[in-house]
């Protein structure tokens, strides 16, 4: 099961959050087949959405994360709320491309260069959105300049994905640490040095640490104390009867129209990549219902 870790360190001058999300990357493969650049650029977005919804404060309260990019990919989108449910797609799933000289995936290629958009509907009179250019396209980098730029947070971002050689995702993960108001200079040097030495998320993953075992290696001599264990997984809450719901919205007038024109209609969900076909009878059955 996937799961984050919400973790304090050096008496509260740190906040961290790691996560394992193996089985929520793999759900969003599967879904659309993704190729394995697509693959390791949702999962990441995954991870680090998933993390960031953890932060929010209200049972209601959603985050979108959206990235918008000139590279073939196009663009990622992930939305998660406060309990661990997270979900997210990729506008073109079948992207193949090179690797980069070190042999790592062109995650950055993949997006190229654009803007990352977040909202957070916190069910205020307007929901609270930033938008700021890509650094990088790699995800972790571009969420950690979110963090500094939006919400003026000195923040680390790392996640990894690594697929295996059946296209699976093998490893899956990733952490935010942040710095509290009042970090002493002492602290926020030796959190740089463990930095210093720190190894990729799927290195770790794959020498058998999980967010525990990253937990402690990230905040070596710092005391974490884990304050909490949340769930995380893929979930889109997706139906036939919301379905349903969409289409009463677009009227009798439009409904009757699709009935006469193609006999019936085919409501889409990109984040799960379902579909759901209402023929013509139940057409009119809504029709009905809109008298």
């Amino acid at each position: 099961m996937d799961y984050s870790l919400l973790v304090s360190a050096a008496g509260g001058q740190i906040r961290g959050f790691f996560a394992d999300t193996k089985e929520s990357a793999e759900a969003a493969r599967k879904n659309h087949n993704t190729t394995p650049v697509v693959t390791a650029a949702v999962g990441r977005l995954l991870t680090g959405t998933a993390i960031m919804g953890l932060m929010l404060k209200n049972d209601k309260d959603l985050l979108t994360v959206s990235f918008k990019g000139d590279g073939p990919i196009k663009g990622l989108i992930a939305t998660a709320d406060s309990k661990g449910n997270v979900k997210g797609y990729a506008y073109e799933p079948h992207v193949v491309l090179p690797l980069k000289p070190n042999g790592k995936l062109d995650v950055g290629g993949g997006i190229g260069a654009g803007h990352i958009h977040i909202i957070k509907d916190m069910g205020l009179k307007e929901p609270f959105t930033s938008t700021i250019p890509l650094i990088s396209g790699e995800v972790a980098e571009d969420m950690t300049r979110y963090f500094a730029v939006s919400e003026q947070i000195p923040s680390v971002v790392s996640l990894g994905v690594l697929v295996d050689t059946d296209l699976s995702v093998k490893y899956s993960g990733g952490f935010v640490v942040q710095l509290m108001p009042g970090a002493t200079d002492d602290i926020i040097d030796k959190l740089e040095d463990n930095l210093k030495t720190l190894d990729s998320i799927t290195n770790m993953m794959g020498k058998g640490l999980g967010p525990e075992g990253i937990m402690n290696t990230v905040l070596k001599g710092l005391e974490p104390r884990i304050n909490e264990t949340k769930p995380i997984r893929f979930f889109c809450g997706c139906s036939k009867e919301k379905a349903k719901s969409a289409l009463r919205l677009i009227g009798r007038e439009e409904i009757k129209d699709i009935s006469d024109t193609e006999g019936k209609a085919n409501i889409h969900c990109h984040f799960c990549n379902s579909d759901y076909a209402f023929l013509k009878d139940e057409l009119l059955e809504l029709m009905q219902e809109e008298e």
